[in-house]
């Protein structure tokens, strides 16, 4: 628990300054995450990170992830790009007479979406010219205290089991308290900047973030379960990998931005 707390602060410090710094330092780190969130991915499906699969699936997210419009970099829309590397990697499956197989094409594919677009909406934000300081804060902090409220209500009065086939520790009680503080904390930046953002749209954000951000810890909890490990990764001490931290992240941030919770 100590070194869990200590790794915790640490880190929380560290991605707090470089959030508020904002621009190619945020951009830099994203950027440097996904990629060894999709390195833990494809570790955790067994394939080694020098296969072509992988390397393909390296080439999707930094074609997903950092944002080369705002760089003035023009590239080929997403459709004709992710059409492009199911190509490739199907291809795979062919030069390798099956050692790699459609199955695993197909998992690299997904990993490069999953973690690459999940990714990519953090930045989209952080790099909003207009309040994209805080819409980030709003989103990171309803998932933050969802996760808060999830643990500590789940350790005081937690008894109904919520999924206990994917995550025996997590309960219904718990589920409902990380809800409220998440919504709590929507209402408490909505007060602090009504002009920006109304009691009513603070509401559905928190929901949102709340919900979401549960359903992409029990993605990543049914994953680990179905490969039989406990950790994505050992990048944190005590905390884990990336995917184990960002779960809830690189879902929620696509979510807010597809149901036009964040101005884009």
């Amino acid at each position: 628990m100590k070194q869990r707390l200590i790794t915790g602060i640490l880190a929380g410090a560290f991605f707090l300054a470089i959030t508020i710094a904002g621009g190619p330092y945020f951009d830099a780190l994203l950027i440097l995450l996904a990629m060894i969130g999709f390195s833990e991915y494809a570790k955790m499906n067994g394939v080694p990170l020098l296969h072509p699969a992988s390397l393909l699936g390296f080439a999707g997210v930094i074609y997903i992830v950092p944002p080369w419009a705002g760089w003035g970099v023009e590239l080929p829309s997403f459709l004709t790009m992710i059409w492009l590397l199911a190509f490739f990697l199907l291809a795979v499956t062919v030069v390798t007479k099956n050692a790699m197989t459609i199955d695993g094409a197909a998992l690299m594919l997904l990993g490069a979406i999953y973690v690459g677009v999940g990714f990519s909406a953090m930045i989209e934000v952080r790099g909003m010219s207009l309040d994209g300081m805080f819409w980030t804060f709003l989103s990171f902090g309803c998932i933050w205290a969802s996760d808060i409220g999830a643990y500590f209500v789940g350790r005081a009065i937690g008894k109904r089991k919520l999924w206990p086939s994917i995550s025996p520790n997590k309960t219904v009680e718990g589920a409902l308290g990380g809800v409220l503080l998440s919504l709590l904390v929507a209402v408490c930046f909505a007060l602090f900047a009504p002009e920006t953002l109304s009691l009513g749209h603070a509401v559905l954000i928190g929901l949102l973030a709340a919900i979401a951000g549960q359903f992409g810890d029990l993605i990543q909890s049914a994953y680990k379960r179905v490969r039989g490990i406990k950790d994505t990764g050992a990048l944190l001490p005590g905390h884990g990998g990336v995917l184990d931290r960002c779960d809830s992240w690189i879902i929620v941030f696509p979510l807010l931005l597809l149901c036009s919770l964040i101005p884009a």
